[in-house]
């Protein structure tokens, strides 16, 4: 009866820490109702491990985050122009922005200019961005192991939480914020993780056409 109490506590404790946070601001809609084009910037990626692998190289490390930095950009923008009559608004080619950001040195050091900088550069009237932060707690041997012996229910390597914003581009403000805690696995691509989290995320969408 105890194991059954805890698993319940464990459960619930389990979800809650799960549940998607969405933050909306006042104006949101008074903002967003005068907005035509939306660019995506390449998300903040950091790649960190409950217990060190052999062999680490934190250069190698920083590489793949690069890399998934503009994977998860890519795969937004390709979720959301499949979808693009949903919207109220269209988005600018990825290819575009960091083309236009690599010419005005922005490209490796987003953080250190500010969304309305960012969208005057790219001539757009709002930024979509966020922070996509992984740890990683099993290693991908050990992973397919459990998902054998489990018999498919299993290859959990990490935690991965994904921040998504859309900030303002005459200001510069915080329009909209969207929090998820993800599991990832050996099966999960950057495409998987950005269709689940957007299929979390699109009834609340601001863009979406109501």
């Amino acid at each position: 009866m105890k194991k059954i109490s805890l698993l319940l506590v464990l459960v619930f404790f389990t979800k809650i820490y799960s549940q998607k946070q969405i933050f909306e601001a006042p104006n949101l809609k008074e903002k967003i109702a005068a907005q035509k084009t939306v660019a995506i910037i390449p998300f903040d990626v950091s790649i960190n491990y409950k217990k060190q692998p052999k062999n680490f190289s934190a250069e190698a490390n920083k590489e793949q985050e690069k890399k998934m930095s503009t994977s998860v950009q890519t795969s937004m923008y390709t979720f959301l122009l499949r979808k693009r009559d949903n919207y109220l608004v269209s988005f600018q080619d990825v290819d575009k922005t960091n083309i236009l950001l690599k010419k005005s040195g922005m490209l490796d050091k987003l953080d250190e200019f500010t969304k309305d900088e960012i969208a005057e550069i790219l001539g757009v009237d709002a930024i979509i961005g966020g922070k996509y932060e992984i740890e990683q707690t099993k290693s991908e041997a050990g992973a397919i192991a459990t998902a054998v012996l489990l018999g498919g229910f299993g290859g959990k390597t990490g935690t991965g939480t994904l921040t998504m914003t859309i900030n303002d581009g005459v200001d510069g403000d915080l329009l909209w914020r969207f929090f998820k805690t993800l599991d990832d696995s050996i099966a999960t691509s950057t495409d998987d993780v950005i269709e689940r989290m957007m299929r979390k995320v699109s009834r609340n969408f601001p863009y979406q056409v109501k």
